[in-house]
């Protein structure tokens, strides 16, 4: 869609206002609102705001910005009457694209593709999430399990299809929605896209899910680890690359259909998960997701059926190329979906460039494993805190080059305040544990 398209459907479907949608370097969405009338201009030459009052942006001498929004994210909303949505690109004053918005550092890192002859990174997240009766408590809306759906049982059933009709309407395809494992959990999966357009599709399916919540008067949370005792939510991420419409991922005559592209993808990733960690995992929350024993993998390995591992291939349809890609189980909900598929590409990339081996995959439990198990097959896990993700990460060259500078810069000094928090709060963990016996 170009500029011309979008005002022909502003002014025949009486469009009055349009929102203009962002993130932070947090991937909280942000967001204005112009009038139709506005719109030329912002097309045109965007929009400025102070940068100095968004996370990770500029600082208060430098704080002027530009958000210029893409004629091809244009949507009218469903939920909102005499109303459509933009994402925009950030830029300077002086229009150069700004190095901390974190679009532009996704799009920035797709340019690599075409240095190794790829045209297309596709990917296909699979976010889950909880339904609560308000965002006060965890107050289960039900008892459900997965697949679960019959009356009484799973509550969520209509929320998800009123959700999926929402995002149809957005011009966003869901493949299916089902309730998960933990009570209250849910599921809605996006059929695979590139990209971009992809982290765009992210971000206003968290919006929708959570105006959904509110119109049925329930709260939903991409929280990673809400209640204890249950599974967390993840962000699966399926994803593979492409030339000039073939899969690269795939090969015909492999054991696993994987082509030795594939494979040098698979063993970036896993060689490189500890440093990315920080950014696919981002919340002290993150961390409370990330243990043994409840289907968040924690052992940097690879499999085809073990769900445990860090990445699987699927085998839904062997020996199809369309279908053959990998799924990266690590990443959670509430990470910043631009740079999160920023760094996952450039970590599979990293593999790629310098052909890291590929180990055998581990088609057993590696939570059942003794630790000298473990320590013999050269298993390791991923960081246990939020603290330990960041100190890895701030000897990473690879995340420096990916985030860039200032991303770079501005998250990690994000996530040190945000430790330093948590680090000096009494918990009621912590009263109830320690009060009475010391």
């Amino acid at each position: 869609m170009d500029k011309k398209e979008v005002l022909e459907i502003v002014a025949t479907k009486n469009i009055r206002f349009i929102e203009m949608w962002f993130t932070d370097i947090l991937g909280r969405i942000k967001m204005f609102t112009i009038t139709s009338s506005e719109l030329p201009e912002a097309l045109e030459s965007g929009m400025g705001f102070d940068g100095s009052s968004v996370e990770g942006f500029a600082r208060i001498y430098e704080s002027d910005l530009i958000a210029k929004p893409d004629p091809d994210s244009f949507k009218i909303l469903p939920y909102k009457q005499d109303t459509a949505k933009m994402v925009c690109d950030i830029y300077t004053p002086d229009g150069k694209p700004y190095e901390g918005d974190p679009r532009y550092c996704l799009k920035r890192n797709l340019e690599e593709l075409k240095k190794y002859g790829f045209t297309e990174f596709y990917v296909g997240p699979e976010l889950e999430y909880f339904y609560f009766k308000s965002d006060k408590i965890p107050e289960l809306v039900d008892n459900a399990g997965y697949f679960d759906s019959m009356p009484g049982e799973d509550l969520g059933s209509n929320l998800r299809v009123r959700t999926m009709e929402y995002l149809s309407a957005m011009g966003i395809d869901a493949e299916y929605a089902h309730h998960e494992v933990a009570p209250s959990q849910h599921e809605i999966d996006l059929r695979y896209d590139s990209a971009l357009k992809m982290a765009d599709k992210v971000i206003a399916y968290k919006v929708v899910v959570k105006e959904v919540a509110r119109e049925f008067g329930l709260y939903a949370t991409f929280m990673p680890k809400p209640i204890a005792g249950v599974n967390g939510s993840g962000m699966h991420v399926h994803q593979s690359l492409f030339a000039n419409g073939k899969n690269m991922f795939f090969s015909e005559n492999d054991k696993y259909h994987l082509s030795d592209i594939a494979k040098y993808y698979i063993a970036g990733i896993l060689k490189h998960s500890r440093e990315i960690c920080i950014v696919t995992n981002q919340w002290v929350n993150s961390y409370k997701r990330l243990v043994p024993g409840y289907e968040a993998p924690v052992y940097i390995c690879w499999a085809t059926r073990n769900r445990s591992a860090l990445i699987r291939v699927p085998e839904y349809k062997p020996g199809k190329e369309k279908a053959t890609r990998i799924e990266v189980r690590f990443p959670d909900p509430a990470c910043n979906p631009y740079l999160a598929f920023a760094v996952m590409l450039r970590a599979g990339l990293e593999g790629i460039k310098n052909k890291y081996p590929l180990p055998e995959p581990l088609e057993v439990s590696a939570y059942e494993m003794e630790e000298i198990e473990r320590k013999a097959r050269k298993i390791e896990e991923l960081p246990g805190s939020l603290i330990e993700a960041i100190e890895i990460a701030e000897n990473s060259q690879l995340l420096k080059e990916t985030l860039g500078e200032h991303i770079y810069t501005k998250f990690l000094e994000n996530k040190k305040i945000e430790w330093d928090n948590y680090r000096t709060k009494v918990t009621d963990y912590e009263i109830k544990r320690y009060l009475p016996i010391l």
